[in-house]
């Protein structure tokens, strides 16, 4: 399976009623910044270089970001966590813009792909273990596909132990926890990077500043 067929089924994927209820209610409702806007209100796909080097995984789509502009992590705003991410994208050579807020835009991402945990905008950003089970399939298959991707990066913790999940770590016991800059080898030779998610809450309270940010794509990228 190519990875724009993976795309087209996550698109139309009704598997969670409570998050299809909700994703469509965002859209419909809107922010008063984007009223006059169509949202893309359906679940959005993974992103990037088909033959990307290093994967970044998120937690789920923003409901007034990626959920307005069916792209990830772009349209949440000047502090948004995609701002954050593609801002340090960018300094590491991987995205050609710091910013996105369009899906026509121009953004482009060179040996990066980013996609998430959760491809639907859950309410108070907490997807249910239910669903959380019906989204892994999809990242499984991502990584699958993504043959040349060397270095996985998790962005937070509900996102680290969904690949541990995807990766087929189960609930085994010796499964590695969550801390942030933690680096661990995966049994196929690729390995699994630990990062604070890029939040508004974690980015202005310092906890995950921008040089940490930094540290860890310039860790993903040593791997070649």
């Amino acid at each position: 399976m190519a990875i724009g067929k993976l795309a087209e089924q996550v698109i139309s994927c009704r598997l969670c009623p409570r998050l299809l209820a909700y994703r469509e209610s965002a859209a419909r409702q809107k922010r008063a910044a984007f009223r006059e806007e169509t949202y893309w209100g359906r679940p959005v796909p993974g992103f990037g270089d088909p033959q990307a080097q290093v994967l970044l995984v998120g937690l789920a789509p923003a409901a007034h970001g990626s959920n307005r502009t069916g792209r990830m992590f772009t349209g949440d705003g000047a502090r948004g966590a995609g701002t954050t991410l593609l801002s340090a994208l960018h300094r590491a050579g991987l995205a050609n813009r710091p910013l996105s807020e369009s899906p026509d835009d121009g953004l482009e991402l060179s040996r990066a792909y980013l996609t998430s945990v959760v491809h639907c905008a859950p309410p108070g950003n907490r997807p249910r273990g239910e669903e959380i089970a019906n989204c892994l399939p999809y990242l499984r298959e991502e990584l699958r596909l993504l043959e040349d991707v060397q270095t996985i990066v998790a962005l937070g913790r509900v996102a680290f132990d969904g690949c541990l999940q995807a990766l087929g770590f189960g609930q085994r016991r010796g499964r590695p926890h969550f801390v942030h800059g933690k680096s661990v080898e995966l049994p196929d030779g690729r390995r699994l990077l630990a990062c604070y998610h890029p939040s508004r809450q974690n980015t202005q309270t310092g906890r995950l500043r921008p040089e940490m940010l930094d540290a860890v794509l310039a860790e993903a990228l040593a791997r070649r």
